[in-house]
């Protein structure tokens, strides 16, 4: 939990901060929810009983449809997002779902409870053109240079840029990855998604022909360096290790998607595209794909959707392009 989080919770009656800390129990070791998910939802949960509170509510069994309702209107008094609230009505239901599973609610006040649907933008997707730009290796600052003639960070984060478009993972999903993860003869990847749901990945041949780079030259040299650092190592770092990470960090450790993020935003900046993450490729990856004829179906597995739903957006994303070059090229446009 972050301060304020913490906060509330101390300040929350008994019964209801006790009540909290079971359902953050429940989401990690029952519905296997990643360490993300369990503290959204729990801030969340932690604002509704902050809520409650303040209603004069000292027990879960008292929780009814009133103060949930109450609750959204607050939030969207103090200016949240369609989308926040959004997703913190879906936060309550789940928890008013396991509270009476539980018996500590009479009834289930979640299933009355409405929210607004969030306001879904289309994401802006780079061309290929664009995205080849991206992933290509730029000159780099004076380095220590490997047999190919470049760096091993240089090398590391070619990788990284196009394992993200070839295989259209998350990020976290990137960083996950181990060596025996990657199968070089069939060319896929196996990934560990949301609720550690396993899914295979393909990549393509430049992906693989980064990846040989790395492995002999790049990685390597990472561990050496680390190896070689005077920093001594604790029982923190060493479990941060690299372990049978695929990717390192500078320092030899598993790379974190934050360093990931910073590769990606870089690289689109040296370049003079405009800001990208690694879930802008994500979305590149899917509209390319369905502008090439791939279906939907496959997009969906392949990038590890639970919901046809969650797939679908990227079709308006090729519609909205195939407009665009209408109006711009037919004469009776």
């Amino acid at each position: 939990m972050n301060p304020r989080v913490e906060r509330q919770h101390q300040l929350l009656p008994p019964p209801l901060r006790d009540c909290v800390d079971e359902f953050a129990r429940f989401l990690a070791a029952e519905r296997n929810r990643s360490v993300h998910t369990v503290r959204a939802y729990t801030a969340d949960v932690v604002s509704l009983l902050t809520q409650a509170a303040s209603m004069d509510v000292t027990d879960i069994s008292t929780l009814d449809i009133r103060i949930l309702r109450a609750w959204l209107a607050a939030l969207r008094e103090n200016g949240a997002a369609r989308s926040s609230i959004a997703r913190r009505a879906a936060a309550a239901r789940v928890f008013c779902s396991w509270a009476h599973r539980l018996g500590l609610l009479p009834t289930d006040p979640g299933q009355l409870l409405a929210s607004p649907k969030p306001q879904r933008t289309l994401p802006t997707v780079l061309r290929p053109d664009q995205v080849t730009h991206l992933v290509t290796p730029q000159p780099t600052t004076p380095a220590p240079a490997l047999p190919d003639g470049l760096p091993p960070t240089t090398l590391r984060d070619h990788l990284v840029l196009e394992l993200l478009y070839a295989s259209g993972i998350r990020v976290s999903e990137l960083c996950g990855l181990d060596l025996d993860d990657v199968d070089r003869e069939r060319r896929v990847l196996r990934v560990f998604g949301k609720g550690a749901k396993e899914r295979t990945v393909p990549y393509g041949v430049p992906a693989d022909r980064a990846l040989t780079a790395y492995l002999t030259h790049a990685r390597p040299a990472l561990l050496q360096a680390a190896q070689q650092s005077p920093r001594p190592q604790t029982a923190t770092t060493t479990g941060q290790a690299s372990g049978h990470a695929l990717l390192l960090g500078d320092k030899g450790r598993r790379l974190n998607p934050s360093s990931a993020r910073r590769i990606v935003n870089r690289a689109a900046a040296d370049r003079g595209l405009p800001h990208q993450s690694p879930h802008d490729l994500r979305h590149a990856t899917a509209t390319h794909l369905l502008e090439g004829g791939a279906d939907l179906r496959s997009v969906q597995e392949l990038l590890g959707h639970a919901s046809l739903a969650s797939t679908q957006v990227y079709t308006h994303v090729s519609v909205e392009r195939l407009r665009s070059a209408f109006q711009q090229a037919h004469p009776r446009a």
